[in-house]
Formats: C-alpha cells, sequence, structure tokens
C-alpha cells in the first residue's frame, strides 16, 4: 500500500528556533493529515503518511532575512501516494494550507523520477521552442499588443508593423480576452493574418500568440480556434485558469503549440519576504511541471518590485535538472526599455527572451525602426562572441 518512496520539499521558515521547529513539525501534519497530533493514529499513518522533517537549520548559514526575522531551513519529506498521482494533489500537498499561515515559504521542489515520469513537462521547451522559430543561438525577442480598446484591426496593423520589424514572438498583451472592441475571434483571425503577411515580405518567421485565458468552459475552444485562425503559440495565466489547465493545454496534441506563461494573479505569491513561494520554485520549476515552454515574469529595475536576485532564482528554476522535464525560456518583462537590453545581455546570456511592450513603443515615433533598432542591439552582441 505505502511503497515508502517519499519526494521533498524545501521551506523557509521565521521565527526563533524553537518556533521555527514548531512550524516545521505544523507542516508534517497540516499538509497531509490535518489532524490533532495526539490522535494521529500509531503504525501506517504516523509512521508514513504524515510528512517528516529530514533536516533543519539555520536559512544559508544566515539567522535572519531581508526583514530582520530569525529564519530557518527545513527538508520534508512526504509519501508520493499522498499525490495520488495528481499534479493538483501534489500542490496541495506541497502548499495547500500553508498558504493560509504567515511565516512560510515554499523554497524549493525535490521529486523523484517516480513523480516525475507522470509530467510530460513543456512540448517545446528551449531548444523546440528555438527550432519552432528558426534561431538556433540569440536571444529571442518578444512584444505585445497595446493598449486595451483599440478594434482588432488595428491591434492587426500594429501586429503587421511589429512583424515587419524583425520581432521573433508577438502575443495578445494579457488583458486582451473577448472585448468588445476585439472580439477573440475577429483579433486573433486578424492578427495570425497580418503577421503571415509580413512574414511573406521579409522572410522571418515571427509568431503570433493569442492569450486564451478565459472562463473554464471557453479555453479550449479558444485554444483550438486560434490555432486554426493561424496563431503559432497560446499565451495563458496560469494562476487565474489553474496550472493543471495549462498542463493539460501542453499535452493536448490536438493544439500541440507553445505554451506562454503569464504571471498575472501569482504575485501575492512571491512579493511576500516571509511567506508564499519562491521565485525559483513557482516561476521555474512549477511553470515546467505545468507545461509552460516560456515563463513571463517582471523584469528588475523595472514597474514592479522583483530585484536582480530573484530574477536570477527563476532563471536557475527554469533549467535546473529535474529528470526528463525540459528547460523552458525565462521571459524578462515589465517596463523594459531598449536602452537596458545591452546591460541585460550581459546578465542573462543567450538563452533568454525579451518581452519589451510599452518601451517599444516609446522608443520613437517609427514603430518599425524600434524593432529593428532592438534586433540590432541583439544581433550586434552576437556579432562581439564570433
Amino acid at each position: 500500500m505505502i511503497s515508502g518512496e517519499r519526494f521533498s520539499a524545501v521551506y523557509r521558515i521565521t521565527g526563533s528556533e524553537n518556533e521555527a521547529l514548531e512550524k516545521a513539525k505544523d507542516i508534517c501534519f497540516e499538509e497531509t493529515v490535518e489532524f490533532p497530533e495526539e490522535l494521529v493514529p500509531n503504525g501506517m499513518i504516523r509512521e508514513n503518511v504524515v510528512g517528516r522533517i529530514e533536516s533543519f537549520e539555520p536559512y544559508q548559514g544566515s539567522q535572519t532575512n531581508q526583514l530582520g526575522l530569525e529564519s530557518y531551513r527545513a527538508v520534508i519529506s512526504f509519501a508520493i501516494e499522498t499525490t495520488a498521482n495528481e499534479f493538483t494533489q501534489l500542490l496541495t500537498v506541497l502548499f495547500g494550507n500553508l498558504s493560509l499561515k504567515p511565516g512560510f515559504c515554499l523554497e524549493e521542489i525535490i521529486l523523484p523520477p517516480s513523480i516525475l515520469r507522470l509530467f510530460q513537462g513543456p512540448r517545446f521547451g528551449r531548444a523546440g521552442l528555438r527550432n519552432w522559430l528558426g534561431v538556433p543561438k540569440r536571444p529571442l525577442l518578444f512584444t505585445a499588443l497595446k493598449p486595451m480598446g483599440l478594434s482588432a484591426r488595428e491591434l492587426a496593423n500594429i501586429a503587421y508593423k511589429l512583424a515587419l520589424g524583425g520581432i521573433d514572438i508577438i502575443k495578445d498583451d494579457h488583458g486582451l480576452t473577448n472585448q468588445c472592441f476585439a472580439p477573440f475571434e475577429e483579433r486573433v483571425t486578424l492578427c495570425a493574418k497580418a503577421v503571415e503577411k509580413a512574414n511573406q515580405e521579409t522572410g522571418y518567421y515571427c509568431i503570433y500568440v493569442a492569450n486564451i485565458t478565459a472562463p473554464s468552459d471557453e479555453v479550449f475552444f479558444r485554444a483550438k480556434l486560434a490555432k486554426e485562425a493561424g496563431a503559432r503559440g497560446l499565451m495563458v495565466a496560469p494562476a487565474i485558469i489553474g496550472l493543471d489547465t495549462m498542463r493539460q493545454l501542453a499535452k493536448n496534441d490536438q493544439i500541440g503549440l507553445p505554451i506562454f506563461s503569464h504571471p498575472a494573479f501569482q504575485g501575492s505569491y512571491v512579493i511576500g519576504q516571509a511567506s508564499g513561494i519562491s521565485h525559483y520554485a513557482l516561476f521555474g520549476q512549477i511553470a515546467r511541471l505545468a507545461g509552460a515552454d516560456a515563463t513571463i515574469y517582471p523584469n528588475f529595475g523595472g514597474r514592479f518590485s522583483f530585484n536582480r536576485e530573484e530574477c536570477e532564482q527563476i532563471v536557475r528554476g527554469t533549467v535546473v535538472k529535474m529528470g526528463h522535464i525540459q528547460p523552458i525560456f525565462p521571459g524578462p518583462g515589465g517596463g523594459m526599455s531598449l536602452e537596458r537590453v545591452p546591460d541585460l545581455l550581459q546578465i542573462y546570456g543567450l538563452d533568454v527572451i525579451f518581452l519589451i511592450g510599452g518601451g517599444l513603443f516609446k522608443h520613437g515615433p517609427n514603430l518599425i525602426e524600434n524593432c529593428r533598432y532592438f534586433r540590432q542591439i541583439v544581433e550586434n552582441y552576437m556579432d562581439t562572441l564570433l
């Protein structure tokens, strides 16, 4: 009944040593049996089903975090059977009730092959997405159709100019869904055609990515509609439609398109210093398990609060060894400007998708030339590596 095999998670716990140790013990029961410790039956349930503290020590050799609070690192293991071989239940065990309590941060997930084999992971991953786009080495160029309120035809005209300028990936802004001013089917059809027209003129292979974040009974319908209309990628906000829904989209052979994960509604998990989920785990490891081929997140120095260390955590999470689960692209965005690209190339290197939205429009009045300038910056960087 119980194999004895276990998976583990690393938690950062705040409090004094005694407080943190009690909190670690609380994880063991709260995330499994959710039952008073003194009433848990002896035998199989207490010995196997209840979580187990494998190690407990001051966090990273220091007892304080950025808030000046004592902080401890606890590695806790769980029986693989507690997951029921379901992604949804795996997430429940890892951070279900803990998400309702302060002072707990899920830092890292450590999964054995018996659990990893349950996941397809990204359909494309880094290598597959490069092959899809025909860009073997250089960083990928990404932008968004803005602003909300334009008609579908106006957005398609912008998409045409962006593609003419040499952008690799053009996505709907995350707020564009099925509004009356740019209905989904009309917008996707016109934008896909506009990008294809530009490709025929430039010889590039730019793809249009449709936002299919939608009510649950619409998600797969819109995904298939987008593919039929000529979209060559899909974007979803997994915190809104559900991580397991994104996993099913990635797994669906009838859809078979790259998936771009958008961070909308995920911020509250990571912006607290003492509670939540680490950037590494949420935007890296969990996004990969859920089938994303690229994970979009706010870059440091923009209009959001992410700092450089947190962004570097995400990059590590996108590539850390996880059995057969492929590495995915980090996609920093959110208030980025063309002026920052040279410095960011030094930090991120080649395996990155630079998402510049409003900054591409602000650079000058000629959108096509702005895109060409963006591409030239990256190509000049590539020349320095030869």
